[in-house]
């Protein structure tokens, strides 16, 4: 049996699940888990799949699901992914930063490219050498919990220290760290009245060009820190997962 495991029933959860309902994944049973139980089941209530709530990380490794999505925070990830690992159990990790102090060398360890694209070209610019990526995250105010009416700057500086500032809105620029080297990413965050989509632009010199990149992604309706495309993005790389697996007739 396919089983896909879901940890954090929030913003991108929700949306991987409502994938799983509508068929784009296709799996035989969700197992959820969520700190607060009541957000799993509000969720359960709305599928009309197989779903198992559970109300542990370890009743969820006894199910033996064949992929976990960690879609709850930096903490969860560090908390549980050495057991997950050990049961040789693939992970797809969506709070990305975590990673940034960890030495993950494991290829049952899966991050989407998240709310942007481009890692590809990103990747094989690294390997010829890439001297600068700069990223410019501009946001809604509601976005970042601030209430500034006109155009602030938040941040601008290491792609680390926003990572650690800004743990579940930049995990963006901890992709990007993982992907070329964490000390040539710059950060710029800007709080921005006007804009009412995560806008993230990204510039690389690299030892043959030059690259420009932009994003413009609508923010989930209940998480205005979450692009949907971040949850899409798991989606797609869930399906590739997913496909090495025979699924029950």
């Amino acid at each position: 049996m396919r089983k896909v495991g879901i940890i954090g029933c929030g913003a991108i959860g929700t949306i991987i699940a409502g994938a799983v309902e509508r068929e784009i994944v296709q799996c035989d049973e969700l197992i959820l888990y969520d700190q607060r139980m009541e957000k799993a089941g509000k969720l359960k209530k709305s599928l009309h799949v197989l779903v198992t709530i559970v109300r542990n990380f370890e009743e969820m490794i006894k199910l033996k699901p064949t992929v976990i999505v960690e879609a709850a925070s930096q903490q969860a990830v560090k908390d549980y992914m050495d057991r997950i690992l050990k049961k040789n159990i693939d992970l797809i990790v969506m709070s990305v930063g975590a990673l940034l102090d960890l030495d993950v060398k494991n290829k049952k360890v899966h991050i989407p490219s998240g709310a942007i694209g481009g890692l590809d070209a990103i990747s094989s610019a690294k390997l010829a050498g890439v001297d600068e990526v700069v990223l410019t995250t501009r946001k809604n105010p509601r976005a970042l919990n601030m209430s500034n009416s006109e155009e602030k700057p938040v941040y601008e500086g290491t792609a680390k220290e926003a990572i650690r500032l800004f743990p579940r809105e930049m995990n963006v620029a901890a992709t990007l760290a993982l992907t070329t080297e964490p000390e040539k990413v710059k950060v710029e965050i800007i709080s921005d009245p006007k804009v009412h989509r995560n806008i993230h632009e990204i510039k690389i010199k690299w030892k043959l060009g030059e690259m420009l990149l932009k994003f413009a992604n609508d923010a989930h309706p209940e998480n205005p820190k979450t692009s949907a495309l971040a949850a899409w993005s798991a989606i797609k790389l869930l399906n590739e997962i997913l496909a090495k697996y025979e699924i029950s007739p």
